[in-house]
C-alpha cells in the first residue's frame, strides 16, 4: 500500500520592494488594479503585461514596466517572467455572461496562456504562481436553483462546469496543481465569484451585471425615459465581490503556504437576486424604473454564492465590502464614464 505524505514546504525568503512582479491581463479590470495594489505597497519592480494596444488599457500606474504582448505564444511567455519572483496571471479573453456564452472557442483558447506561462515560470525558476479561476467552474448542476445552497470548494467535481470559459478554468487549475505534485512549482488558485468596481468594463457587451445594471439605469436617467430591460427574468442570484476585496484577497491567497495548488473561493458571501440588484442602484440613482425583462437573453445559472467557510478558517478572513457601499463608488465612476464619454472625451469602456 502506497502511503502518500504531505510534501514539506520550504520558506521562502521574505519578497522585497526591488523583486520582479509580473502581472498579467495587467491592462484589465482585475490586473490593473492589482498592479496599483503592489505599487501602493511599495514594490518598485513590476512587470504589467496585456495584449492589448496601452492606449487601449484601463489604467496604467507609473514606473511600471508595460508590455503589450499576446501570451498565448510561448515566446512571449518567455519574455515577460524573465527575473520574476512572483507571477500573477490574469490573462484572459472573457468578460459577462453576454460574452462567455457566445464566444466559447475563444474562452477556451485562453487555456493557451495559462499553459504557456506556467512553464515558462516554471523554467524560469519563479518562485510563486497565482492563476485566476471562477466561480464558473463548479457544477452547474448545483446551480439551477435561484436559493441554491452556497458552493464550497470540492463542489467543482464531479466536473460539469459552465461550457468553454468553465471548462478552461478547471482545467487549467490542474495544471497548477500538477506543477506542485510534479516539478515543486508554488502554484495558487483563487475562484472568483463576480468581481466589480470602478475602472472596469461597463459598455461593449463584456462588462458584468453591476456594470451592466448602473449604465442602464444611468442611460434611462439621461434619455429620461425610465425603463429598464433585465436578462432573465430577475429571480436569479448572484454574489458580487468588491475590487478591493479582491486584490487584497489574492496578496493573502498567493503568500499563505497551506493554500498551495489548493483551490479557494474569494467572493462575497452576501446573495442578492437581479432584481434587488437593480433596486439597489435604483437608490444610489434616486430613481424608480419600469422593468422589462428579456427571458431570451443569456443569464447563466439560475443561482450562485459563496462559501466561505474555508477561506475564514485558512486566513481569518473573507471579502466583506457591503454590496451596496461598493455600489455607489462604481456608480459614480461609471456616471462619471458615460458623460466624459458623451463630451466626447476618451475613456474606459
Amino acid at each position: 500500500m502506497i502511503v502518500e505524505t504531505k510534501r514539506t514546504v520550504e520558506p521562502d525568503p521574505p519578497l522585497q520592494p526591488d523583486d520582479l512582479i509580473v502581472v498579467t491581463g495587467a491592462g484589465g479590470f482585475i490586473g490593473g488594479n492589482l498592479v496599483r495594489y503592489f505599487r501602493n505597497k511599495g514594490f518598485r519592480r513590476i512587470r504589467a503585461v496585456d495584449k492589448k494596444p496601452l492606449p487601449h488599457w484601463y489604467t496604467r500606474e507609473p514606473g511600471v514596466e508595460n508590455l503589450s504582448l499576446d501570451l498565448s505564444i510561448e515566446e512571449n511567455c518567455r519574455r515577460v517572467v524573465e527575473g520574476a519572483v512572483e507571477v500573477y496571471n490574469l490573462a484572459a479573453d472573457m468578460g459577462g455572461m453576454g460574452f462567455i456564452e457566445r464566444f466559447r472557442v475563444e474562452c477556451l483558447r485562453s487555456i493557451l496562456i495559462n499553459t504557456h506561462l506556467i512553464e515558462s515560470a516554471w523554467r524560469a525558476g519563479v518562485r510563486r504562481y497565482f492563476f485566476s479561476s471562477s466561480a464558473c467552474a463548479y457544477n452547474i448542476q448545483l446551480q439551477q436553483d435561484p436559493q441554491a445552497r452556497a458552493l464550497k470548494e470540492s463542489d467543482a467535481y464531479p466536473a460539469w462546469p459552465e461550457r468553454g470559459y468553465g471548462w478552461e478554468k478547471l482545467m487549467s487549475e490542474i495544471f497548477c496543481q500538477e506543477y506542485w505534485a510534479e516539478r515543486g512549482l508554488k502554484t495558487f488558485i483563487a475562484r472568483f465569484h463576480n468581481v466589480y468596481g470602478p475602472y472596469g468594463t461597463w459598455d461593449g457587451g463584456r462588462e458584468k451585471a453591476p456594470a451592466a445594471i448602473c449604465r442602464k439605469v444611468i442611460e434611462a436617467i439621461d434619455r429620461n425615459d425610465l425603463r429598464i430591460t433585465i436578462w432573465g427574468d430577475g429571480h436569479q442570484t448572484r454574489s458580487f465581490m468588491y475590487i478591493d476585496d479582491c486584490v487584497y484577497g489574492i496578496d493573502r491567497i498567493m503568500h499563505c503556504d497551506e493554500l498551495i495548488a489548493t483551490p479557494i473561493n474569494l467572493g462575497s458571501s452576501e446573495l442578492v437576486s437581479i432584481n434587488e440588484l437593480v433596486s439597489l442602484v435604483e437608490k444610489i440613482a434616486g430613481v424608480t424604473l419600469k422593468r422589462e425583462y428579456d427571458p431570451n437573453a443569456p443569464r447563466g445559472v439560475a443561482g450562485r454564492n459563496s462559501d466561505n467557510t474555508f477561506i475564514k478558517k485558512v486566513l481569518g478572513w473573507e471579502p466583506n465590502t457591503p454590496l451596496e457601499a461598493g455600489l455607489r463608488v462604481t456608480y459614480q465612476w461609471i456616471r462619471e464614464q458615460y458623460y466624459a464619454r458623451k463630451q466626447g472625451r476618451q475613456v474606459v469602456e
